[in-house]
């Protein structure tokens, strides 16, 4: 494919066209050329927008697909044309299917489903059998076959020694393990976060203790193994000073915060709609502006949709019984530009490509192009019509936005709205 995408403002730290506004010339999948008022060529497809902005691909550190078992709630299909029209290059995906994706031949059944994609698939491998907690699953073997990570989606491993010998064992051939932190327990049946709000709702709470008590063992358990942890989707202030002294003392330890703990509170929930129900829940506000410090000072270094499809019968329903998950593709990015500096969202949703050792291009010529494009003036407000998952359980609905997603290029494809 021949394009040359016109006056594009670059948003690339990396480049040396950053912050400059170009036209960028593309040829079968490489940055030809690179300037201003590039001649036109009738074999090439001119392609501009209204404030257009490039940036390296975006890259999601958590997406659930249904596929295989609940293609229902979505498909690995879908699933990549919604990450493609809403400025995503690449996503890990998350085992929670049926099967779970916990060996090799489940590895590669999901990367099949992704083949010729314009948007590359990156699969997570379960870190227990079945994601149940009990045995370590085939760790090397889905390395070899290509997953990126292990983790158990949501799930805690509540066996500390399990996880201390997982983190040895991922060190022979420099593994990523993902901890997921609640201690279930303290959990108990609670549905919201424990505050103010829980209790004038009469909802049962769930203290931040229950994730950073989980948080503190897991950093001793890495300072006691060395290894590399990540630790995903933290939602308190306390979570977020623990990470910033184990970094401190030198711990490889990464973390991601999802969109919607940086944008929406405990506050939403009175209307006891469902979608607002997630894992872990939405904090207060004092937790959300730790967070967004948390991301400026770099303690947290990605930020993540985690985009979790939940069928309608599971979620329209009473809040306590229904699913917990939202979806998140869709809205990610420009609810995100309604609470932090454009500069900073790229940099966070592109970051993960590091922790995961994925390859990355800078916007130079000569370079692979695999890049967002988008607009950041617009201002407007997400609805039902812009939602393209077979799901459609946003906890965004109604809110304010502020730019939009065009579309990307990658793999030699041209995706646009």
């Amino acid at each position: 494919m021949k394009v040359i995408i016109r006056e594009a403002t670059i948003i690339d730290a990396k480049s040396p066209y950053h912050q400059q506004t170009v036209d960028v010339q593309i040829n079968n999948g490489i940055f030809e050329k690179i300037g201003i008022s590039l001649p036109s060529d009738s074999n090439y497809q001119d392609i501009k927008y209204a404030d257009l902005h490039l940036s390296t691909g975006w890259f999601d550190s958590s997406v659930s697909l249904g596929e295989p078992g609940f293609e229902d709630r979505e498909t690995i299909a879908n699933g990549l044309s919604v990450a493609a029209k809403s400025g995503f290059t690449g996503i890990a995906l998350q085992p929670n299917t049926m099967p779970v994706l916990d060996n090799q031949s489940q590895i590669h059944f999901v990367q099949q489903k992704a083949q010729d994609s314009a948007v590359d698939l990156f699969p997570i491998g379960a870190f227990t059998k079945n994601s149940e907690g009990t045995d370590l699953a085939e760790l090397y073997d889905m390395k070899n076959a290509g997953a990126i990570a292990f983790g158990d989606y949501a799930k805690n491993t509540s066996n500390a020694n399990l996880l201390k010998i997982g983190l040895q064992y991922v060190q022979d051939f420099d593994g990523l393990v993902i901890a997921f932190c609640q201690d279930e327990k303290i959990k108990g049946s609670g549905v919201v976060n424990e505050g103010i709000v829980s209790t004038r709702l009469g909802l049962k709470g769930i203290p931040n203790l229950s994730e950073e008590l989980i948080v503190a063992r897991n950093l001793f358990l890495l300072e006691y193994t060395g290894g590399k942890l990540h630790i995903p989707t933290i939602s308190t202030a306390k979570s977020v000073e623990l990470i910033r002294q184990a970094k401190k003392k030198g711990l490889n330890v990464t973390c991601s915060v999802a969109v919607h703990h940086l944008v929406l509170t405990d506050a939403v929930l009175d209307t006891f709609d469902s979608r607002y129900k997630v894992t872990p829940p939405l904090r207060n506000d004092a937790d959300r502006k730790a967070l967004l410090k948390g991301i400026l000072d770099n303690t947290i270094d990605c930020i993540t949709s985690d985009h979790n499809p939940i069928d309608i019968e599971n979620k329209k329903m009473e809040f306590d019984l229904a699913k917990n998950g939202t979806i998140g593709l869709e809205s990610a990015f420009s609810s995100l530009m309604t609470v932090l500096p454009l500069d900073t969202i790229v940099e966070k949703l592109t970051s993960a490509r590091t922790i995961f050792k994925l390859p990355s291009h800078a916007i130079k010529e000569g370079n692979t192009a695999n890049i967002s494009l988008f607009s950041t003036s617009d201002e407007w407000t997400f609805s039902k019509d812009h939602i393209l998952s077979k799901s459609k359980n946003s906890a965004f609905l109604q809110q304010k936005m502020k730019g939009q997603v065009y579309g990307i290029y990658n793999n030699n494809q041209l995706i646009v709205s």
